[in-house]
């Protein structure tokens, strides 16, 4: 471990009992610590408006451990559960920020220094602008571990829901910390998959050379979900598939199959060529937004709880855009993502042009193209389709799949998972995977004026279960 990272460190959860902090983080956080990668003195903090003891906190943990690891061992569990508090209160409330000082400040004695400070905010974005005021109110975020020492925040996406909230939320973030101390969550970003886009791209011959307008048809990136939102009504009521997962997931997906070569493997670099391409995409505005966008509605998705009858929300879309370059002119892209959809599928899909001579057979209806597909989930691995000749005495081309699957490779058990590689690289002070200043607010530029005409948008609707609603871009 880094030296840095052997500070003692207070990690607080915002939101310590919500579905992210059980299903996600606390998992992540005790696989990091079988592992010995979380800092050997470390205390956490749980926050959160339930009333638990400390006892009753370190048992949900437990019980939430134990769906997502079920052969974790009894002794490694109690050790673990050592290092747990729980307060608590409310995000608006300053008493509840004087009892996490009050907490910090015992931490600090046991650990016989003081410690570094870690702000996970594991609540709905609603919660954002409070919560960072009441941080800067009550001088929580003022490292004092020395030199070394830091205080650092991991923020959830959606960073805000359109460009004006977003930007208000960044001076507000920006006067509490550095932008070497954020660290905004795209928790795609840390997929093994995303990751190795670039190295198949920089590191090996075979398809840079090809990886343009000249040689690509178009590419498609899907994020399709088959859960529906019965239990997250009232936050995609809120949020709406696009802020959820298109200025997010889908963006970033495009940036990492699009960006040129960073030349090294810098924070830095890799965040500016992400920001070239995200400031690159040819914004789609007014009249625009109907031709190249469209978005749906599962039925029953009015009848959910903390959901209105008359929702006007989408659960589903499609988006066809370009990105101004020389390197990809004219191509689209097409972005498409959903839930309640007939399976759940994260990918993207790169479509080579036809050769302008085929060695084909002759009167064949079949579009001898060449697929590469980079699959994020269910099962994370790479697959172009190639054509070769089937064994016999005639001429007949048939499709083939050179594939390569984490899932059946010796390096499946090695693969971290994307939270635990988040928390890892947030303690080692590493911004690769996450999102900075300059990519959130170009995403939202993009964003934000096909969401201020989407209501007066037709809205689909579509059958749970289903491919989704049938709409058609201009390709």
């Amino acid at each position: 471990m880094e030296k840095a990272t052997r500070i003692p460190t207070s990690l607080i959860i915002f939101g310590a009992t919500g579905d992210l902090s059980e299903k996600k983080l606390l998992p992540a956080i005790f696989d990091l610590y079988l592992k010995n990668l979380t800092p050997p003195k470390l205390k956490i903090l749980g926050l959160s408006r339930r009333e638990l003891t400390d006892e009753e906190f370190k048992n949900f943990t437990k019980e939430a451990i134990r769906v997502k690891r079920p052969g974790a061992k009894e002794e490694d569990l109690t050790e673990f559960l050592r290092t747990l508090s729980y307060l608590s209160g409310y995000f608006d409330q300053t008493k509840s920020y004087s009892a996490v000082g009050e907490k910090f400040l015992k931490f600090d004695e046991e650990f016989g220094e003081c410690s570094n400070k870690l702000f996970y905010l594991a609540v709905p974005p609603a919660h954002y602008e409070k919560i960072f005021k009441k941080l800067a109110k009550t001088g929580l975020t003022i490292p004092c571990a020395g030199e070394g020492g830091w205080t650092r925040i991991l923020v959830e996406k959606p960073f805000g829901n359109d460009l004006k909230n977003a930007s208000k939320l960044e001076k507000i973030l920006g006067r509490l910390f550095d932008e070497t101390q954020i660290f905004r969550i795209d928790h795609y970003l840390a997929k093994e998959t995303i990751q190795n886009i670039l190295t198949f791209r920089f590191s090996n011959v075979l398809f840079e050379p090809i990886w343009n307008a000249q040689s690509i048809e178009k590419v498609e990136l899907k994020f399709l979900e088959k859960n529906d939102a019965s239990k997250r009504g009232e936050f995609y009521e809120e949020i709406g598939a696009l802020r959820d997962v298109g200025q997010n997931h889908l963006l970033q997906m495009l940036a990492a199959i699009t960006i040129e070569n960073p030349e090294s493997l810098s924070s830095s670099s890799l965040r500016n060529e992400r920001t070239k391409i995200l400031k690159a995409i040819k914004p789609i505005r007014g009249k625009d937004v109907d031709l190249y966008t469209a978005r749906g509605q599962y039925q029953g998705f009015r009848k959910e709880k903390g959901v209105s009858p008359h929702s006007r929300v989408e659960t589903y879309f499609l988006i066809k855009l370009f990105v101004e370059n020389s390197r990809w002119k004219n191509v689209p892209f097409i972005l498409e993502s959903g839930k309640a959809l007939k399976e759940s599928l994260a990918e993207i899909a790169v479509y080579f042009k036809k050769t302008k001579t085929c060695l084909c057979p002759p009167n064949s209806d079949e579009k001898h193209q060449n697929i590469l597909k980079f699959n994020i989930q269910p099962k994370e691995g790479i697959t172009v389709k190639f054509w070769a000749k089937e064994p016999g005495f005639s001429f007949n081309l048939k499709p083939q799949i050179l594939s390569f699957s984490y899932g059946h490779s010796k390096i499946k058990d090695k693969i971290p998972d994307a939270y635990e590689r988040i928390l890892y690289d947030c303690i080692r002070g590493d911004q690769t995977l996450f999102a900075s200043t300059e990519e959130v607010r170009a995403s939202w530029e993009f964003i934000t004026p096909i969401l201020e005409s989407w209501h007066r948008s037709k809205l689909h609707t579509y059958k749970k279960g289903s491919a989704g609603p049938k709409v058609n871009l201009p390709i």
